[in-house]
């Protein structure tokens, strides 16, 4: 998926990387610097490196500093903390995110909480956490899901996610060099998507939202793969006379209202895309933003676009249905500025993702 939108706006790195690059070249900078980074999950050794993420890391550390571990979520997470807490950096990898459930206790109660509950007095805990999400092909109601909603309500965490190159390796290295539980959420569409990348070591603040392109008609707000999808509705948009704002929140906590609401004083129109349900998640978070701070600029309501209200189905022509994409997103604008749709043409983006998971 490429746009001209996305180009113009990324001319700021020194190479082109794929995503699963640039997060492994984040790792190996960062390990390089730092010793006391080490990697652990299910299979985060195996010759599938983790979606092609840690081949360099397995060659050049090996077992040393990256190991396969048991099926022990909530243990292995406990483990994590205690090292943290004793001067080290673990980062835990998830294959896929559903099996974080295991493990909320540990983050949600110890994690989140560590500072809170011994007053500052117990060190930091800079534990790193990656996540995989999205639906793959036919994964279903147990394995297609995105928890950011959920950790993003507890306060002490951090959670991030990641749509482009530079992103996936800037908010890493934050999250390395941090001394805050970081849960960093990948897409698996997105590994082989390729974008202008920093070559140094180069951060990207958490919290801080990104406006992917400039407008003055609508603003989109998007969560993740959904950035990537509303970059291309709105290159599509524009050739209808329509100038779309795209902003990829990046961070779900912290999160920036700032954007969110300068983008809202200059357009009026707010349309809020995200990776899960429509409910109870950023959806509704940026809506009450705009309900609560910048009531007197909204031209209209905002309007949401998420998953439809029910488990994630398995089928690929109800997948199809399941998800917003870029034409569903085009579709929706049109719609929220009284345009005509009949002059939209539907929009294919090429998916990379091989599968099976």
């Amino acid at each position: 998926m490429q746009s001209s939108l996305l180009s113009a706006k990324s001319l700021v790195g020194n190479k082109v990387m794929k995503y699963k690059d640039a997060l492994e070249e984040a790792y190996l900078q960062c390990m390089a610097q730092d010793p006391s980074i080490f990697i652990a999950g299910i299979g985060v050794d195996y010759s599938s490196a983790v979606f092609g993420t840690t081949h360099q890391i397995i060659e050049k550390y090996g077992s040393k500093r990256i190991f396969d571990t048991p099926a022990m979520e909530n243990a292995l997470t406990g483990i994590a903390i205690g090292a943290a807490a004793m001067g080290k950096r673990p980062v835990i990898i998830h294959l896929r995110n559903d099996f974080m459930f295991l493990a909320l206790d540990q983050l949600i109660n110890l994690a989140a909480k560590w500072k809170y509950m011994y007053g500052g007095n117990a060190g930091n805990l800079p534990i790193v956490i990656r996540g995989i999400i999205g639906r793959g092909w036919g994964q279903g109601a147990t394995h297609s899901q995105s928890l950011h909603t959920i950790l993003g309500y507890f306060p002490g965490l951090h959670v991030v996610m990641p749509a482009f190159p530079k992103d996936a390796k800037g908010l890493t290295i934050s999250a390395l060099q941090g001394n805050t539980p970081t849960i960093i959420l990948e897409h698996r569409s997105l590994y082989e998507t390729s974008g202008v990348v920093d070559e140094d070591c180069v951060s990207v603040p958490i919290g801080k939202a990104n406006i992917v392109c400039e407008g003055s008609d609508i603003s989109i707000i998007a969560v993740s793969q959904m950035a990537r999808e509303a970059i291309v509705a709105a290159e599509s948009l524009r050739k209808l006379g329509i100038k779309a704002e795209v902003i990829d929140l990046r961070s779900i906590r912290p999160f920036d209202e700032e954007a969110i609401l300068t983008s809202l004083k200059k357009t009026g129109r707010i349309l809020v895309i995200d990776n899960g349900w429509k409910m109870f998640g950023v959806c509704s978070e940026v809506a009450a933003i705009c309900a609560e701070k910048g009531f007197q600029y909204l031209k209209q309501p905002v309007k949401r676009l998420a998953w439809q209200d029910c488990p994630t189905p398995v089928s690929k022509s109800l997948e199809d249905v399941f998800y917003p994409n870029a034409s569903t997103i085009a579709k929706e604008v049109l719609l929220m500025l009284n345009k005509d749709v009949s002059s939209l043409e539907d929009i294919v983006i090429e998916d990379n993702f091989k599968g099976p998971y």
